[in-house]
């Protein structure tokens, strides 16, 4: 697994508890950055995806 897929993962987590709990508790502060961390850590997931499908491809030369 790549390590922007980890990260990704990461990210998209903290990102739902920070949106979770600044929705709980009316922090939109709180909610916006958890919006950006998700936003972030899927950006990250393609990033990984497209490279795994990069060197897949080049393994099959």
């Amino acid at each position: 697994m790549d390590k922007d897929r980890i990260s990704g993962a990461v990210d998209k987590a903290k990102g739902a508890v920070k949106d979770a709990v600044g929705s709980a508790t009316g922090d939109s502060k709180m909610q916006a950055e958890g919006k950006m961390d998700k936003a972030k850590g899927t950006g990250e997931n393609a990033m990984g995806g497209a490279k795994d499908t990069l060197r897949d491809a080049a393994d099959k030369r």
